[in-house]
């Protein structure tokens, strides 16, 4: 693609970056074919391609945005299936990110909808606000329907049916490895998943320990920034990131850390781009060291010759979250290590769409992200697994409010194959508070 950016404006590292990934695009249109939005709504500008055009006349013309771009790159998912579909490597995520920025900084938007994105941005990325504004929600769920605004009502209703209690196996400590100590690994505990789901950070720490890992949470991690990255607001995101940098760069300098675990794979798709996010930045070589140590815990765990199980009697559909097989291009290890466990592991047709998901996307696009959610419950459901397994805490809340299947992180699944309890999601009982034990203190 011919780009017209003045010498003036490729001074600006950002627009430096945009201009090499618009001229690598060759206007194929491959990326139509796997795009989410694309294939629900049918408009060009809901496409990737279309949306390269939009941002590429923003930047180029340094323009302020109109509704019309606005809208269009709001409805795009970030779920990266562009980028695995595209023959010519157009590096669409930090396009996209740039474009974000760039709209947040130009655009007034209509007061209603600041006023819910600041909300989200004070509340997701603080598991304590988060707990706080999940426990009010359970409240006024039943009365959903009285919500003039479809935003308000897809916020009553991600509610969870119960608030699990805080655990405090999240709390800065290191829990020692079982037998001879093979690594010494960082915990992202995260932000969100604290505050909705605490079994998967529980059973990752069992597992890990299990395999031999000393198993670190850092003081001073929290959220990777990811949230407010994708709504453009780069002082908020670059603020919890730094925060993230320091504290494991401090493990890295101190006794040393061999991985930085990431049990959420939409934040690991951010903390592995850190490098980048920092390049221009005091932080950039500990961000880059931080990115270089970043995995999932499906990586890790592939290091660590997890056991062979028995045959089991459970059919697994495995749901390949979009940031873990776009973002972070990895697409066989979660299943072959299901597989190695000794489940029967199955696969939904087009695997590669989203689930509508994607952050904040379903409290944001309500409408879109239904229509995706409804295509993936099926597709899943037509399988008739026994379990549906995912890696990634927005994914598994948005298929789990839609099907009556138990829906569970893959690592509480090779926990439970390895030795540990069965995961709490599996039991008939899963309505009631689970106990969190202390994993730290066990005798």
């Amino acid at each position: 693609m011919k780009t017209e950016f003045t010498a003036e404006q490729l001074k600006d590292p950002s627009i430096e970056r945009s201009n090499q990934i618009l001229r690598s695009c060759v206007h194929c249109g491959f990326c139509t074919a796997t795009c989410p939005t694309y294939q629900v709504l049918g408009d060009e500008l809901d496409s990737p391609r279309g949306r390269i055009y939009l941002i590429k006349d923003m930047l180029e013309n340094n323009r302020v945005p109109d509704a019309k771009t606005v809208k269009h790159i709001d409805r795009c998912l970030s779920c990266l299936a562009c980028m695995t579909t595209c023959p010519s490597g157009v590096h669409y995520m930090h396009l996209v990110d740039h474009a974000r920025e760039y709209i947040e900084k130009r655009y007034k938007r209509p007061v209603g909808e600041r006023a819910l994105r600041w909300i989200l941005s004070k509340i997701l990325p603080y598991p304590g606000r988060f707990r706080l504004a999940l426990l009010g929600a359970k409240i006024g769920r039943p009365f959903a329907f009285l919500m003039p605004d479809a935003r308000l009502k897809a916020m009553l209703e991600m509610a969870p049916k119960q608030v699990p209690p805080v655990s405090r196996n999240d709390d800065p400590q290191a829990f020692p490895a079982k037998g001879k100590a093979r690594k010494r690994v960082a915990l992202m505990t995260g932000c969100a998943q604290k505050a909705l789901n605490t079994d998967i950070n529980d059973a990752t720490i069992r597992l890990l320990t299990r395999l031999g890992c000393e198993v670190v949470v850092a003081e001073g991690a929290g959220c990777c920034g990811a949230l407010t990255h994708h709504m453009g607001k780069t002082r908020e995101s670059h603020g919890t990131a730094a925060k993230n940098i320091r504290a494991w760069a401090a493990e890295m300098d101190g006794e040393g850390l061999d991985a930085i675990v990431i049990n959420t794979s939409g934040c690991g798709t951010t903390v592995k781009d850190y490098g980048h996010m920092f390049r221009n930045e005091a932080l950039a070589e500990d961000a880059a060291r931080v990115s270089d140590i970043a995995m999932d815990i499906s990586e890790l765990l592939m290091q660590l010759d997890l056991p062979e199980g028995a045959a089991k009697d459970r059919v697994v559909a495995y749901h390949a979250a979009c940031s873990l097989q776009h973002g972070q291009q990895i697409k066989t290890y979660p299943k072959d290590l299901l597989k190695r466990a000794g489940f029967a592991v199955v696969e939904p047709a087009d695997s590669h769409l989203c689930c509508g998901s994607a952050g904040t996307y379903n409290l944001m696009q309500p409408e879109i992200s239904k229509q995706l959610k409804a295509r993936k419950i099926e597709t899943l459901e037509a399988k008739g697994p026994d379990i549906i397994a995912a890696g990634n805490i927005g994914c598994m809340m948005q298929i789990g409010s839609g099907t009556g299947v138990p829906v569970v992180h893959t690592v509480e699944l090779l926990d439970w194959a390895t030795g540990g309890p069965r995961p709490p999601a599996l039991n008939a009982d899963h309505n009631s508070a689970p106990q969190v034990p202390d994993l730290g203190r066990a005798p």
